[in-house]
């Protein structure tokens, strides 16, 4: 990554430093493990540091505390914990001068050859950029991972907070040295939308995807047993899901998984929950770990999930890999393994439509359901075969990445 502008490279250049053997990489991300609420974001970071190539060392400056808590992990604020071979990750209090002087302390003596910054609009990228534009901080070139921001649905929440703070700081990155990071043509193109100038490296699979996928079991008698796991947000529009349970005529029964991230939309949906009719059923039952997800996907006929749009989609593979059907909007770039898996696209995005989907599926049999998770847990196995994985930071620093 040169300091050169041109919108015409077609891929990213050196970042070796004259065949150095060892790349300096300082990433941010404002949650990570053993925090899991943050989403697919968490895992994809994951991902990246442990497929580092050898040549590259990591530090990751994250939150000491999981998104929406206010309790910092047990032992972890202020300091440093190795990852494996080639990363370690500081858990910052970012209201504690001392922890911040311990983080300054460490960066001062190290030189860093790129800033991998995930995330658009979090203290965590914004802090850095603006040390880099001070003088605090000097780095060569900067990759920015906007995790789905840039789709318009995401910018449609909160849009003039976001309009005006995009007029500035559109102006503030356009001086410096930035590459994208992209998952793929999908979000790349949404990359462009807004900052057409922009430089974007698109990396595949982020995703560290089970060998094998749980087998279905069944079939399984009783009614059409769906679930929903994921953030309960605008974004994930949940709402859409329950204003569609109030047209069915078949017995249905639904449950939510995920973190209560926004309570004034989920009191929208406990009020949508309160008007169904009786032959319909919907739980909340709180929170997964991480490690609770597949088992959990592989007790349900399908995943719900009319999400407003996803740069990835983590829970989508996590659901297929447990042989579970997927009902989902055309807003994720996996609608073609959605179908192929025996899955449904909802188009266009309506309560109407997708309650005209659910009442087809309600009214399968327990062996339709089966053979359709038999569908899911085929289409898996013949995904995980084709995909191959790839890391972003090795592309970024040796110029292999595809750009515009």
């Amino acid at each position: 990554m040169t300091s050169s502008k041109a919108p015409s490279s077609t891929t990213a250049p050196d970042l070796r430093n004259g065949g150095a053997p060892t790349c300096h990489v300082l990433a941010t991300c404002g949650v990570f493990e053993p925090g899991f609420r943050g989403g697919g974001p968490v895992k994809s970071v994951a991902h990246v540091i442990d497929t580092l190539p050898q040549d590259i060392e990591l530090m990751l400056i994250t939150g000491d505390r999981d998104l929406g808590s206010s309790d910092p992990y047990p032992g972890l604020s202020g300091t440093w914990v190795r990852r494996g071979q080639r990363a370690s990750v500081f858990y910052l209090n970012a209201r504690s001068p001392r922890s911040w002087s311990r983080l300054v302390r460490v960066l001062r003596k190290q030189r860093i050859d790129l800033l991998y910054l995930n995330s658009l609009w979090s203290f965590y990228s914004l802090v850095p950029i603006l040390a880099i534009v001070a003088g605090l901080l000097s780095v060569p070139a900067t990759l920015i991972a906007p995790r789905g921001e840039l789709s318009p649905a995401a910018l449609g929440l909160k849009r003039r907070k976001k309009q005006i703070f995009l007029l500035f700081w559109s102006r503030v990155l356009k001086r410096l040295d930035v590459w994208w990071h992209a998952s793929n043509d999908f979000e790349r193109a949404q990359v462009l939308n807004v900052f057409p100038w922009a430089r974007v490296l698109v990396q595949g699979c982020e995703a560290t995807a089970p060998e094998q996928p749980i087998p279905p079991s069944g079939p399984n008698p009783g009614p059409l047993r769906i679930v929903f796991i994921s953030r309960i947000s605008p974004m994930k529009n949940l709402t859409l899901a329950l204003a569609a349970l109030r047209s069915l005529g078949q017995p249905v029964e639904f449950d939510i998984f995920g973190p209560l991230e926004d309570g004034q939309y989920w009191a929208g949906c406990q009020r949508l929950i309160a008007d169904l009719p009786s032959h319909v059923r919907v739980r909340y039952r709180g929170e997964l770990t991480p490690e609770r997800v597949r088992p959990t996907f592989s007790e349900y006929d399908a995943f719900l999930f009319p999400t407003l749009g996803e740069n990835f989609g983590h829970v989508i593979l996590e659901s297929l890999s447990a042989s579970c059907p997927i009902i989902c909007s055309d807003a994720t770039p996996w609608s073609a393994l959605i179908e192929e898996a025996g899955g449904v696209i909802v188009r266009p995005l309506t309560a109407a439509r997708l309650a005209a989907d659910l009442e087809t599926l309600a009214r399968r049999s327990p062996l339709d359901r089966l053979r359709a998770r038999q569908q899911a847990e085929a289409a898996y196995r013949s995904w995980r075969q084709r995909v191959s994985s790839g890391n972003v930071l090795a592309d970024a620093l040796t110029g292999e990445g595809r750009g515009t």
